[in-house]
This record gives C-alpha cells, structure tokens and sequence, in this order.
C-alpha cells in the first residue's frame, strides 16, 4: 500500500484543519506531509519516531511538527493483539506556514510566530502548564466553529511562541532526502524492526524487503532516517526495553533478553549510550513521577 507524501491536504476555504482521532490504535505508518502538525495524545501509549529520535510516548504528549518531518506514532504491540480491547485518542492540527497570508510573518508583530515555525522545524515537545493549557484549548477547538476557532487557535499558537516549556525533538531541521515512493521501502523496514526486535535482525533480511544490496541500502537508509541501519535497531530495541522497564516486573536482565541482547553488559552500555542513564536507574527515576 502505496503512503502519500501529503497525508492532510487543507482545503483552500480553511485556516486550518483539526481531526480528533479515536480508533484502536494511531497510524502505524511512518509518513511525513508538507504541513506543520501539532498533535496530543489523549489516550494511547507506544513508541514515536520522529525525525531522527525514537522515544517511548505517553498520554499528555504535545508535539510540534515542522513540514516534511517524517514521523510515526506507533503504538505498543498489545494494542495489535487479536483480542486486543484496547484504545487510542489524539487531537491533531494541520496547518501550513502562510495561514495568514504570504507577507504577514514578515510583519513586526509576528517576530514571534515566524520564530516559532522556524524552531518546529526540528519538532518541539512541550511539557508543564503549557502543555496542559493547550490541551485544553485544544479540546475546545473541537466544538468550536467559525471564528471563535481561528481565535482559539491563535491563541495557542501565541502560547507555543511565548513558551520557554518545551525541547527539541530532532537533532537538526529536516534535511532528510525523502520522497513520496519512500514510504513504501521504509514502512517495510520499520515494521520489520518493530515487529522483530526480540529476535536476530541483519542488515540483509533489510535490504531485501527494500529490494536494495545491502551496501546500497545502508546507505539509502542513512540518508532517509539521519543515521545508520544498525543504530536504529538499537534505539527500537532500547525505546521497547523503556516501556518494560516501567510498565513490568521483569528484571532488567530479564528485560534485556526480550529486547534481543545476548549480554547484560551489551544491554546496559546500549541503553545508557541511548538514553543516558543505566536501566535499572531509569525505571526508578521514571516511576516517581508516575
């Protein structure tokens, strides 16, 4: 199945675009859109991936999204399970850089905002009272219509800009090398990783779903994902092994093992290198603030 570069087209006769998003679990294609996005996460927990990051992701996330980010929210493997009774929910925004027009950013009193485009450009997540306020202005939007809408949602874009609550996602602004027909090769690959990370995973059995040599797809993927085929496994493996370490009872041997490393010390290095602290550090730094 073919994955459209633009996911959410805007209509001419709107400002913007909002989708409140309720169904089994999110989309679990990596895609990316021409856009800026900003999406919460109201119901839902998984492992996200955007730009060049993998991180584990959770309910209240907020998220800011410059254009042609590539990203997926991919939901924890329960919420797949055949009898799976399980849900998501998420409030997403779709709106494009010149809503207001193709010279009002370069007016004084939207220093601000032009700012703020220019910083999601890497992707920004943010937390505290912002994030809490634009949930529920959010929320809002939902059932408001006209102008009480574009009100509303200028005044969380406003709040977005004069936020000092909130990091970078991606290392960098998108600079990857995508086009449309990439999201078929990738797709495969990412659900490959995810689907496998408890197992053996070659660079081989990769590059033949992307129907590329394995020298050729190293290089293919490096360039689409900002880093190499073997650090993305380990960063699936890791993000999996972070929700684990919280959400279970396993040790962190024990949960080493079911994230696919062979060794304790292999699993620790990785995890700390990634994450930059020891597993067994983590889950007791993650559980007091839940």
């Amino acid at each position: 199945m073919r994955v459209p570069i633009q996911k959410s087209a805007i209509p001419d006769s709107r400002v913007f675009v909002i989708k409140d998003l309720q169904d089994a679990y999110f989309d679990p294609n990596w895609h990316f859109h021409p856009e800026y996005q900003l999406f919460v996460v109201l119901k839902g927990h998984g492992t996200r991936f955007v730009g060049d990051t993998i991180k584990p992701f959770k309910e209240g996330d907020l998220l800011l999204s410059g254009p042609n980010l590539p990203h997926l929210w991919r939901c924890h493997e329960s919420y797949f399970a055949k009898d799976s009774q399980l849900s998501t929910r998420g409030i997403v925004i779709y709106f494009d850089e010149n809503f207001l027009g193709h010279q009002m950013l370069e007016k004084e009193e939207l220093a601000g905002l032009k700012y703020l485009f220019e910083k999601a450009r890497r992707g920004l997540e943010y937390y505290g009272h912002t994030r809490s306020q634009v949930k529920e202005w959010m929320l809002k939007i939902v059932d408001s219509e006209g102008i009480e809408s574009v009100i509303q949602f200028l005044k969380i874009l406003s709040a977005l800009a004069h936020s000092k609550e909130y990091r970078y996602v991606s290392s960098g602004p998108a600079s990857f090398q995508l086009k449309a027909s990439d999201g078929d090769r990738m797709n495969l690959v990412h659900h490959y990783v995810i689907d496998n990370f408890r197992q053996k995973i070659t660079l081989e059995e990769a590059a033949s779903l992307a129907n590329l040599s394995p020298v050729a797809f190293s290089r293919y993927f490096k360039t689409r994902a900002n880093k190499t085929f073997s650090s993305f496994v380990s960063e699936v493996r890791v993000g999996q092994a972070c929700h684990m370490l919280v959400d279970g009872e396993l040790s962190v041997a024990a949960v080493g093992f079911e994230c696919g490393y062979k060794t304790l010390s292999n699993f620790n290095r990785q995890f700390r290198e990634i994450t930059g602290m020891a597993p067994l550090e983590y889950r007791k730094e993650y559980r007091k603030v839940i």
